[in-house]
């Protein structure tokens, strides 16, 4: 039996449009069967039904998750789309909150599918976060005392194993794309732990926003406008480092990095770091320059830990040691 397709959304039901993203052939849309990537998979079968594809991630963290992936297979086979199936099993390691272990979980998840499950390997994977995560993830990051990388939150394309993750509707309401689904009829299914208090974000969406929103009108549009001009600031940074990494190496030459200014060693050597897949919290980030700069005879010791690994001197340079799991 042909499968059905859900109607062309009407104008008055419309959903945030998708312009600025152009699929370059076959996609996935990861589908948790949540309203928001319910959305996004509506939006995008409408637009583009021959590529639109849609991956499934059941980590099993609740007795809920059998009735999410019956609900995507569901939706999936009424809009004839195809649809596998992950299984993802995130254990947190010591000092990992069972968040950030699903996180990212559910990006190797996404990523092994897209690469592994389907006819060709996709080279997209399609999320659909909006305004409002993303200005929960800036008062996240700062609730921390992160830095740019932290409130620059999340990136509208970020290439992680090989996929390339992309969010279209960053700048748009999570409460439009409800709208929309309520008046079109698309059934969508909830996730009763984004209202469990346990979880840090779920108290800042119930707790902290409504009450700055209401103190402080337009203060989402604002933290998701900081988020830009802290992506944009993130990114001369960047580039900074590389043109000071030009001069100091890589691996970074300790005498080079003397030469430096310390707030430029420091961006030197977290975009270093950053390339090992790791990064310094910021005690550990202050002794490494603490460190480098003590570094005046050949036989100066360098080692210490940072992140997963450790930094050391090996001859003139630095040099990372990942530790062995």
């Amino acid at each position: 039996m042909a499968a059905t397709r859900t109607p062309r959304p009407q104008p008055e039901h419309s959903l945030p449009p998708l312009s600025g993203c152009e699929p370059t052939g076959p996609f996935a849309v990861a589908f948790s069967a949540g309203a928001d990537s319910t959305a996004l998979l509506w939006a995008c079968v409408q637009r583009w039904p021959q590529w639109t594809r849609a991956i499934h991630v059941n980590h099993g963290l609740q007795q809920a998750a059998s009735d999410f992936e019956w609900h995507a297979r569901h939706l999936c086979a009424r809009w004839g789309i195809r649809c596998v199936v992950e299984h993802a099993h995130a254990h947190p390691a010591p000092g990992q909150s069972p968040e950030d272990a699903a996180r990212i979980g559910r990006y190797q998840a996404l990523a092994h599918a897209a690469k592994t499950r389907f006819d060709a390997p996709l080279k997209e994977v399609w999320l659909a976060q909006h305004a409002d995560d993303q200005a929960e993830s800036v008062l996240l990051a700062w609730s921390r005392g992160a830095g740019l990388a932290g409130l620059a939150a999340m990136p509208e394309v970020i290439e992680r194993d090989g996929v390339r993750f992309v969010r279209p509707w960053l700048g748009a309401s999570g409460a439009a794309l409800r709208s929309a689904l309520r008046q079109a009829g698309v059934p969508w299914v909830e996730d009763p732990s984004n209202e469990s208090g346990a979880y840090t974000r779920n108290r800042i969406r119930h707790d902290v926003l409504p009450v700055l929103e209401q103190a402080l009108p337009g203060s989402k549009a604002t933290l998701v406008r900081t988020a830009r001009h802290a992506a944009q600031a993130l990114r001369l940074l960047a580039d900074l480092a590389q043109m000071d990494g030009l001069h100091s190496g890589e691996p970074p030459r300790i005498a080079e990095l003397q030469m430096l200014p310390p707030h430029r060693q420091a961006n030197v050597l977290r975009h270093w770091l950053a390339g090992q897949g790791t990064q310094a919290q910021t005690a550990q980030l202050d002794e490494l320059l603490r460190q480098v700069n003590a570094c005046k005879t050949r036989g100066h010791r360098i080692h210490l830990k940072v992140g997963a690994g450790h930094v050391v001197r090996q001859g003139e340079v630095l040099a990372w040691l990942q530790l062995k799991v």
